[in-house]
């Protein structure tokens, strides 16, 4: 399979003092005693500078993982599709996490499922590249043509038998020219990519080794911690710290806000800017204990300055813009209205859901050494080169004084898309012109944070002569609609009259993605409302399904996102591999299908009734996302997604009362327990289509697959998350 492709935009190359090659593509982006002990890959001498790919004379491999790691494995998987099409043994690999560097980089971001998808065919041609230069270096010093040779496992051949190790050919190599087209591997060849790899930080990471943002440290570095309004709608007016002055390790006390403020006042301010225009108070101490004790010391009084919302009132509120006409259609087919009133029955439901945080285990963190020389970042955020525009601006310098280093992140589930946290580090240290590292605490994330925001959705279907003949979909949410491309999710193009509406709610919380924005519960709203459908039908939930998409093949539709073949497939796989319909005697099966992030997934749970209560057993999950890069990456964020779409499902529960959050921490905000974890089982399609996001697609289905089986084990239909709440008014409590 051959690609030509322009080596300007993809590559660069460079000859390395020791004797190495470095390669740079664009992101579009039972032990034996007498064994060897391994290299240290790390301690090998590679020079310092920005790159991709590092080939030392030792033929070992250093690659630069290009887009920041939350814990979705793009630290593995990335370099991995490198190395596959490079032709290196994995275990010759060196990862280094990147800097921002946007001239040799772009989309160095995390977030929407998109890293390796945006990536694949860039990432497969560096290595190729990189490859035949190699191989085309050989050649020539035996004086062959390059056709002749082949590489493989970092060893060049030629037709005599005869061995060059990359090592041996890495200056030469490096002072060629760039080839115009490069052969890459049929996917049946790959030898690295379709193998589980570990991950690459696992050693640090269990054995506690410097890695995340809060282990980072500077000579001469403070800490800070931050205090912010109780409320949202409150501002500060004034504040007593005589109290936290005196307490040993503290520094100093001083307010910031006046710098958010000016970037605050843009007319199009950075879109991952969430501050509000308070100034808030900030300790300054010695070390983190220092600090969060003096902030509780703090007297503040605030004032309010806009409306101390409640979710009570965001409720009825969300239900009238459902009710009323002030809702926008973000698509329409044929005429819903008129199928409505030509209907022998309009089945109609109402689905609501919460507030979320985003409840990441390492909080907000970020160092900041503002210097009048550069700006020194490091620390977790998906946005890296958002952070790099909206510092610059904040202090009106160039983004060239910028400089931006990331670590691993303790989670992020969309919460480090939005850097009010750089923000205030940086804004700390140009006051105080020292390094500075500001960081939260748990109760600071969870009560003054970015929240998924709180949706409601009206369902409605006609049916007539009993068939489906109108589907009209309307959304109402908290400072925010879902994006554009949903509106083509299943089931567009399936139905001749077909309609979606959306109108946002206004508020002064602060909201935001949350893993698989608004997708995370309509499908849950959608996928109940279809199980419903087809009982009112009087039809199989699987023959339902399958109808409605041969509609779709049978009559193509170039506005539709998703596949139906696709998902056809999972959804046959999923019925083959759950023994859907074959289950034993008192086990209740639920299903739900869905497509997002470019990835179609279906989802069967089973449930059990134990002493009365349901309880979630199991779940099967089919996937098609194309290749599997890293299959056990891949099954860790598959299962991840389903634990995590039934923990905040089932029992997460959160809201406002006069702008106070109901919960500061885990003693009273629900996440599931270990104890409540069913067994997942995971299914991928095999395919050789390129790959497609897994990080979030196998969260959104598992609501409605479970509000489903609870509805069959109880006779209860769940509309609102968390379901706990309802199954409990119904005499029921999940344990």
């Amino acid at each position: 399979m051959k690609h030509t492709f322009s080596r300007r935009s993809f590559l660069k190359t460079s000859a390395l003092a020791s004797g190495g090659i470095l390669i740079g593509f664009n992101l579009f982006n039972s032990c034996k005693s007498d064994v060897k002990m391994p290299v240290d890959l790390s301690a090998l001498n590679y020079k310092d500078f920005n790159a991709y790919i590092k080939i030392s004379p030792e033929g070992k491999v250093t690659i630069y993982s290009v887009n920041p790691e939350i814990g979705q494995g793009v630290k593995t998987s990335m370099p991995m599709i490198i190395a596959e099409e490079l032709d290196v043994p994995w275990e010759d690999v060196y990862v280094v996490q990147a800097p921002l560097d946007t001239e040799n980089y772009s989309n160095q971001v995390a977030g929407g499922s998109q890293s390796i998808r945006r990536s694949w065919q860039p990432l497969r041609e560096t290595g190729a590249t990189a490859k035949q230069m190699l191989v085309n270096a050989a050649a020539a010093q035996w004086g062959v043509a390059a056709n002749t040779c082949s590489a493989k496992a970092g060893v060049i051949t030629n037709t005599k038998g005869e061995t060059l190790g990359y090592g041996d050919v890495v200056e030469a190599a490096a002072i060629l020219e760039v080839p115009e087209e490069v052969e890459l591997k049929d996917p049946k060849d790959f030898t690295i990519i379709g193998k589980g790899k570990g991950n690459v930080d696992i050693e640090k990471i269990t054995t506690g080794k410097p890695l995340f943002g809060l282990d980072y440290k500077e000579e001469g570095m403070v800490y800070a911690s931050v205090l912010r309004p109780p409320a949202f709608g409150q501002i500060l007016e004034s504040y007593d710290a005589s109290e936290a002055k005196a307490m040993a390790g503290v520094i100093d006390v001083i307010t910031i806000g006046e710098k958010a403020r000016t970037i605050l006042g843009k007319n199009k301010p950075n879109w991952s800017v969430k501050l509000s225009t308070t100034d808030k108070v900030v300790i300054i101490g010695k070390t983190t204990w220092d600090v969060i004790k003096a902030k509780k010391a703090i007297t503040a009084t605030w004032k309010t300055n806009s409306n101390l919302e409640s979710s009570e009132d965001h409720d009825e509120k969300l239900l009238n813009i459902l009710n009323g006409n002030t809702l926008k259609t973000r698509r329409k087919d044929g005429n819903v209205k008129k199928a409505f009133a030509n209907a022998d029955k309009v089945l109609e439901r109402v689905y609501e859901s919460t507030f979320l945080p985003h409840n990441t285990m390492e909080p907000m963190n970020f160092f900041a050494n503002v210097t009048p020389e550069k700006v020194h970042l490091v620390g977790p955020t998906q946005t890296p080169e958002a952070a790099e525009g909206a510092v610059a601006a904040m202090l009106g310098r160039p983004v060239e004084d910028i400089h931006v280093d990331l670590t691993r992140m303790g989670g992020g589930f969309g919460r480090r898309l939005y850097n009010d946290y750089v923000l205030e580090a940086v804004e700390i240290s140009d006051a105080i012109k020292k390094p500075v590292k500001m960081i939260s605490t748990r109760e600071d994330d969870m009560t003054t944070g970015v929240y998924r925001p709180a949706s409601k959705y009206k369902i409605a279907a006609s049916i007539k002569d009993g068939n489906l003949t109108g589907y009209h979909l309307k959304e109402a949410c908290v400072n925010g609609n879902m994006y554009g491309l949903i509106p083509n999710f299943f089931p567009a193009g399936a139905l001749d009259n077909y309609q979606v509406d959306s109108a946002r709610l206004k508020s002064n919380i602060t909201v935001g993605a949350w893993r698989a924005p608004y997708t995370n519960f309509l499908a849950t709203a959608e996928q109940s409302f279809f199980d419903e459908l087809a009982e009112e039908l009087g039809v199989d939930r699987v023959k339902l399904h399958m109808d409605l998409l041969e509609n779709v093949k049978n009559n193509p539709d170039p506005k539709i996102e998703y596949s139906p073949d696709r998902l056809q497939g999972v959804l046959k796989k999923v019925v083959e591999t759950s023994n859907w319909g074959n289950t034993a005697d008192g086990v209740y099966q639920g299903l739900s299908i869905y497509y997002c992030h470019n990835t179609h997934v279906a989802e069967v749970a089973d449930v059990v009734m134990e002493n009365g209560v349901p309880v979630i057993k199991k779940v099967t999950c089919a996937v098609d996302c194309g290749i599997v890069v890293n299959p056990l990456g891949a099954m860790n964020q598959a299962k991840g997604g389903v634990l995590d779409g039934i923990g905040h499902a089932m029992y997460a529960d959160f809201s406002f009362k006069d702008g106070v959050p109901s919960a500061n921490n885990f003693n009273s905000y629900q996440l599931i327990r270990m104890s409540q974890t069913p067994k997942v089982d995971v299914h991928f399609i095999e395919s050789d289509i390129a790959p497609t996001g897994l990080g979030e697609p196998t969260l959104p289905p598992v609501g409605a697959a479970v509000a489903n089986a609870i509805y069959k084990a109880t006779g209860t239909r769940l509309t609102k998350f968390p379901f706990i709440n309802n199954i409990n008014q119904n005499k029921n409590i999940v344990g």
